[in-house]
């Protein structure tokens, strides 16, 4: 009796342990491995999603996060035809993917403003849109978000761009303004003014955000994913939430977390690369983080199809959402 009760016993541990195996395969299983584009190199204006990484959040919400940085991938792309869950990218690409077909949904406003702004020597007045005029600019070329930002600039004064001059510079502003090859530059207002500044530049900034509001860059996700896996996308926005709430409370945890995923972050100038971070801080806040405009997005549509990059309005109630933002507490 007493062998048939330790065979009894042995074979209970045996089948515990299977259970036990097996239950641990089925959590791993279920947490969701999300690759997520990033749209730049590793820098320290990821600093929500590093904060939300290393403290935890994403895993808490059942997320394994890999920060993509390849040049190649096409995140809006990947994403409209539903090889990935998410990517980061900005208002004018949702909208020219669903002019496409590609029923990508933004669903996390991560800037709150439009970045892009125009720089150029405090000698030329650069005060208004309207002193663009007859200028030369430059900018990397006609394409992506700085040229969306020149031309939201521009139609504000009523300019086109035959009342000014435009030179492809490729992503070298601070040396095209420093050495004079043009009169002023298409910028990131948390980049370059920054770097031309630390140099012994004086210059004056003329930022879109202070004319025009538009959709700027957040998480975007498709329509299958909203479907089929809604507590996914609820669970991403809210690991992403957490970061930025950290990221805007204490910004110097932040900075110091970030040097642990941007390479030479640690011995970079650090006064420098925190103003980075101050200054992109001050586009992302808002009085409840993530929320889409709608204004943003309505004037985004309407200089798109200004510039004849949007054939026809795309209803902007399918291209974003706030139905997946937390609960305001």
């Amino acid at each position: 009796m007493r062998s048939n009760g330790k065979v009894f016993l042995v074979a209970s541990l045996l089948a515990m342990l299977v259970a036990g195996c097996a239950g641990g395969q089925t959590d791993q299983q279920t947490r969701a491995q999300v690759r997520l584009p990033m749209g730049f190199v590793p820098n320290v204006q990821y600093a929500p999603f590093y904060v939300a990484d290393a403290r935890g959040y994403f895993d808490e919400a059942g997320i394994d996060i890999t920060f993509d940085y390849s040049a190649e991938t096409d995140g809006i792309a990947l994403v409209g035809s539903g090889e990935l869950p998410f990517t980061l990218a900005s208002g004018e690409q949702v909208l020219l993917a669903r002019q496409q077909g590609a029923p990508v949904v933004y669903v996390f406003a991560w800037w709150q403003d439009f970045p892009v702004a125009v720089a150029a020597p405090t000698e030329l007045g650069l005060k208004s849109p309207a002193d663009l005029a007859g200028l030369a600019v430059g900018l990397p070329g006609r394409f992506g978000a700085s040229y969306i930002g020149l031309r939201a600039l521009l139609s504000v004064a009523g300019l086109t761009e035959d009342d000014l001059q435009l030179e492809s510079i490729g992503f070298n502003q601070v040396e095209a303004l420093a050495t004079g090859q043009v009169e002023a530059v298409v910028v990131y207002a948390n980049n370059e003014p920054i770097q031309l500044r630390a140099q012994g530049f004086d210059i004056d900034v003329l930022r879109v955000s202070d004319h025009v509001e538009l959709a700027s860059n957040g998480l975007v996700t498709n329509e299958t994913t909203i479907a089929e896996n809604p507590d996914l996308v609820r669970a991403m926005v809210a690991a992403i939430d957490r970061g930025l709430q950290d990221t805007l409370a204490d910004p110097e945890a932040a900075y110091t977390i970030s040097q642990d995923y941007v390479e030479g972050l640690a011995e970079a100038d650090r006064q420098i690369q925190m103003e980075v971070l101050l200054t992109s801080i001050a586009f992302w806040q808002a009085e409840r983080l993530g929320e889409a405009n709608a204004q943003a997005w309505v004037n985004m549509q309407q200089l798109l199809l200004t510039m004849e990059m949007l054939t026809e309005e795309q209803p902007l109630g399918d291209a974003y959402t706030n139905q997946f933002l937390p609960e305001l507490q």
